[in-house]
């Protein structure tokens, strides 16, 4: 007696679908020349400054033992901590053999890579050669764009499907930004509070400054010569400042988003006339704390910016 009703989705619906997930192809060779360019960035900084950094370091632990015979008034143990300290700047190690490998290993030398085309820029690493310098110019010259390009978000997150309820939308946004915080302040604070020594105060404030590209160079992680690191420990840190920065990057442009909003809901609020002076043929009801809600709820859920809120408006 009845017959179903084959309801077919809008066109544009599927179609956008449809270039969504051909997107994911795209993204993941965009991710892959990434990796590869900061790669071997790292391994050409590591031929070029290598050399430079496998240093004997006999003569200055002799030059070491002359400045104490010589000044025997100072206080030795504090002497030594400033020679110590002097010397671990420049990636040696007094307290080790004879010979150094320095800053310039392989490992170290890709996190630099990291840092360069980031735009972070510790201080604690710098290429001393003309080659190195050169190339360092050109490297960063065209891996920061490619960097720029790649923690769009236009890349990274525009390939999931649209989606069309405001909870939805809203619990997912709120389960990411769990995650993140998680994986990117409380794990890695844990990881450097272990290896570094740091407290989780020094350690939380590292990952914010390393993340936002801010790189005082206070604080260095996987930078201290008379530490021994496991292997996976520079991957950690080169796949950490990646993906927490295009975490990062993504919740600043949804505050940013969320204050647009806001700042459009408090215009309304005292925009009775149009600018000619004309009834613009909508009352303003204040605003009210349910409509910073609704802005923060209905964020992200194709609610453009000209539109106005329901809560705000009603038709005469």
């Amino acid at each position: 007696l009845y017959r179903k009703r084959c309801v077919r989705p809008p066109v544009s619906s599927v179609r956008g679908k449809m270039l969504n997930l051909t997107r994911v192809p795209s993204i993941l060779l965009l991710g892959m020349v990434y990796v590869a360019y900061v790669l071997i960035g790292g391994v050409i900084f590591w031929k070029l400054e290598g050399d430079l950094g496998k240093k004997d370091i006999s003569n200055i632990l002799l030059n070491k033992q002359k400045l104490f015979s010589t000044y025997t008034c100072l206080n030795h143990q504090g002497l030594v901590d400033v020679v110590i300290q002097e010397a671990s700047k420049a990636g040696l190690s007094l307290k080790s053999n004879t010979t150094t490998d320095g800053f310039w290993q392989f490992t170290s030398s890709a996190v630099f890579a990291a840092t360069v085309v980031t735009t972070i820029g510790y201080g604690n690493m710098s290429p001393s050669t003309s080659a190195g310098q050169i190339f360092c110019v050109f490297f960063a010259l065209f891996g920061i764009p490619l960097n720029l390009v790649v923690l769009n978000k236009n890349q990274l997150y525009h390939f999931l499907p649209p989606l069309s309820q405001t909870c939805t939308r809203f619990f997912i946004h709120l389960f990411s930004y769990i995650c993140g915080t998680v994986f990117f302040f409380i794990v890695p604070m844990t990881v450097f509070q272990l290896f570094e020594g740091w407290t989780y105060s020094q350690a939380i404030y590292y990952c914010f400054i390393t993340l936002s590209t801010i790189g005082f160079g206070d604080f260095v992680a996987d930078n201290n010569p008379d530490t021994d690191y496991p292997n996976w420990y520079s991957v950690f840190m080169a796949s950490w400042i990646f993906f927490g920065m295009a975490w990062l990057a993504l919740l600043i442009n949804h505050s940013i988003d969320i204050l647009e909003r806001l700042n459009a809901l408090w215009k309304q609020k005292w925009r009775g006339q149009n600018p000619e002076g004309e009834s613009s043929g909508t009352i303003c009801i204040p605003v009210k704390e349910v409509d910073v809600l609704f802005v923060i709820v209905k964020l992200g859920c194709g609610f453009d910016s000209d539109q106005q809120s329901p809560l705000l408006t009603q038709q005469i």
